[in-house]
C-alpha cells in the first residue's frame, strides 16, 4: 500500500510491478538478472480522488502517456528490492507534486528610485558615448 496523504491511498493492486533487464555495461551476471523495475499506474483506474486525476493529466510529463499511463523505469540500484522501492517512492513523488498548487504571481512594479538611477546611469552611458566620439583638433 502506498500511503500519499491521510486520506488517499495507493491499493497493491493499482501499481503494476515488472522486471526486466538492465540496459548498460555490466559484468557476467547482467544477462541473467533482471534487477530493473518497470512500473505502469492507470490513473483513470486509480482509486484517487478526481483532484488528483484532473491534476495527473494535466502534467506535462514525458512519463505520462497519451492513455493516461504513468510508466516508470527504475534502474539505478543493483537489487530488485531497492529499485522496486526506488520507482514507488519516484511514483509517489510525481503524484504529491501535481496535487500542489502554485501560489498566483502577482506582477510588481519598479520603485521610484529604481527607475530614477536606471535612467540617470542611461544618460551618464550617452554623455559618456558623445565624449568618446568627439574628436578635438
Amino acid at each position: 500500500m502506498i500511503v500519499l496523504s491521510n486520506e488517499v491511498q495507493l491499493g497493491d493492486w493499482e501499481v503494476d510491478i515488472s522486471a526486466v533487464r538492465s540496459q548498460g555495461a555490466g559484468g557476467q551476471n547482467v544477462n541473467k538478472v533482471a534487477s530493473a523495475i518497470h512500473l505502469r499506474f492507470d490513473i483513470q483506474r486509480s482509486s484517487l480522488p478526481p483532484f488528483y486525476k484532473e491534476r495527473l493529466l494535466r502534467l506535462s510529463d514525458q512519463r505520462i502517456t497519451k492513455d493516461g499511463v504513468i510508466i516508470i523505469k527504475a534502474q539505478q540500484f543493483r537489487t530488485q528490492e531497492m529499485n522496486r522501492d526506488d520507482a514507488i517512492e519516484r511514483l509517489r513523488e510525481l503524484i504529491l507534486s501535481a496535487i500542489v498548487v502554485q501560489k498566483k504571481r502577482r506582477p510588481t512594479r519598479p520603485t521610484r528610485g529604481s527607475q530614477v538611477r536606471r535612467v540617470d546611469s542611461k544618460v551618464k552611458r550617452g554623455q559618456a558615448k558623445q565624449l568618446r566620439g568627439r574628436v578635438d583638433i
